[in-house]
């Protein structure tokens, strides 16, 4: 029987997927795949928490495909291997799945599409975690916005907000679901057998409070609150609607709708100068000369670096696998000026910590805070991080939560002096760049 197959990847979920939705339509049976990628879970340690929460996502799934009489299938190795065996199983007319903006998976695209065609198949990709990609929010003379604000007014502009937001239709696939293929429920692999632990650091939940997002823009830089709304990881895995969401935002709150324009512009930025994902976007900035200090990084990493609304944020961080997102600025603020530490470095720990890592907005803000990115300000935006804590903690609630021992003897002198660490950094980036122009 020929049939169709729908991939999931960064879409986990039944409800508003656009490939899933285009892949229920095209007349045939279609069967659900997702696969355990061996090229990137061999990177990851045994406790990474958010292999643990695909899995369970994707055994939620399979209760709502086995109540249809279907059932996901789940395997795990590399893409071109895992294909190879289906595609000897399978008569597959066509394999439909969502796009993904990042150098590797685009690699492995690629790779899974020439496979297919060499067999007759056809791989058809969809635009699904962006609202806009590529060059569809574009200058005037077509090339790409490299600054966020004219390119947030653009995009404004082309969601049509004031009148049909056509942008942000749903695709409601969750009205074809009678399409997936009569099978009998096939076995998840275990996470054991994938040499991973079950993890159990709480998830943020997937629904958010409307009167949070009102607020958004009131409460989002005061750490000690829950202001903001934790949505990342599901973000990140597609198990909400980046179109619902943006269109509640567009009803609720200004600022939290320019935060997931944000995501979009990020994203556009990785896909048209994918060189960030290893190099300074403003190639000038690789020029500096870092001091890479590895036992000030240690400190750094620990959250023992004597400041204490960074040791509070990088102990957030690696107790719970989330950051709030005014520490996040101040953290990598705090790593690349005052201890001239390469972001990069900054970077692949976040990487490694964040339950809701993506390449995109992680490399987006690691190179605003190292001022290589893509923001207009000047490399002299140097946070000052009692003036942050006096700003946004000023009652210590935050600090008091993540650093008890503040204040007491056991509590570290601060790692550096902030005014030396501020004039040290600023005469380091002026000869670097002074060498970059030369």
């Amino acid at each position: 029987m020929k049939i169709n197959c729908f991939w999931f990847r960064r879409d986990l979920r039944l409800i508003d997927n656009v490939g899933l939705y285009h892949a229920l339509g095209a007349g045939l049976p279609v069967l659900p795949i997702f696969i355990f990628d061996k090229t990137i879970l061999d990177k990851l340690p045994a406790q990474d928490a958010r292999v643990s929460f695909i899995h369970r996502t994707l055994n939620e799934l399979q209760v709502q495909l086995i109540e249809l009489g279907s059932s996901l299938v789940v395997m795990y190795g590399t893409p071109s291997a895992v294909w190879e065996q289906l595609m000897e199983r399978y008569d597959i007319h066509t394999i439909f799945t969502n796009k993904d903006y990042e150098p590797y998976a685009k690699t492995r695209d690629a790779a899974i599409q020439q496979l297919a065609s060499s067999k007759g198949i056809t791989f058809q990709t969809y635009k699904d975690q962006v609202i806009f990609e590529g060059l569809e929010v574009a200058k005037d003379d077509g090339t790409p916005y490299t600054v966020f604000t004219p390119y947030s007014k653009k995009w404004k502009k082309l969601a049509n907000l004031e009148t049909s937001k056509d942008s942000l239709q749903s695709f409601p696939s969750e009205l074809r679901l009678r399409s997936f293929i009569n099978l009998s429920p096939q076995a998840i692999p275990t996470l054991e057998s994938m040499n991973f632990d079950n993890s159990f650091l709480p998830i943020p939940e997937r629904t958010v409070k409307q009167s949070l997002i009102k607020k958004y823009d009131e409460t989002r830089n005061f750490p000690a609150q829950l202001g903001t709304s934790r949505l990342g990881i599901h973000f990140r895995f597609g198990t909400i609607s980046i179109r619902e969401k943006a269109r509640k935002a567009d009803e609720l709150n200004e600022t939290f709708l320019n935060e997931l324009i944000w995501r979009d512009f990020y994203a556009m930025i990785l896909g048209n100068f994918p060189h960030v994902a290893q190099q300074a976007f403003r190639k000038e900035y690789d020029t500096i000369e870092w001091e890479n200090n590895e036992a000030h990084f240690k400190r750094w990493c620990e959250g023992t670096t004597g400041y204490p609304i960074v040791d509070a944020g990088m102990r957030e961080l690696n107790t719970t696998g989330f950051m709030h997102n005014r520490v996040r600025m101040i953290t990598a603020s705090f790593l690349t000026k005052h201890l001239l530490i390469d972001w990069r470095w900054g970077e692949a720990y976040f990487a490694e910590k964040l339950l809701d890592f993506d390449l995109a907005s992680n490399n987006g803000g690691w190179q605003w805070a190292a001022g290589s990115g893509t923001d207009a300000a000047p490399y002299f935006r140097i946070f000052n991080p009692q003036a942050q804590q006096e700003k946004f903690d000023k009652n210590f609630e935050y600090i008091k939560k993540w650093v008890p021992e503040y204040k007491s003897a056991t509590y570290p002198k601060p790692i550096v002096e902030h005014t030396l660490a501020r004039e040290k950094c600023l005469a380091t980036y002026k000869s670097a760049l002074a060498k970059g122009k030369a």
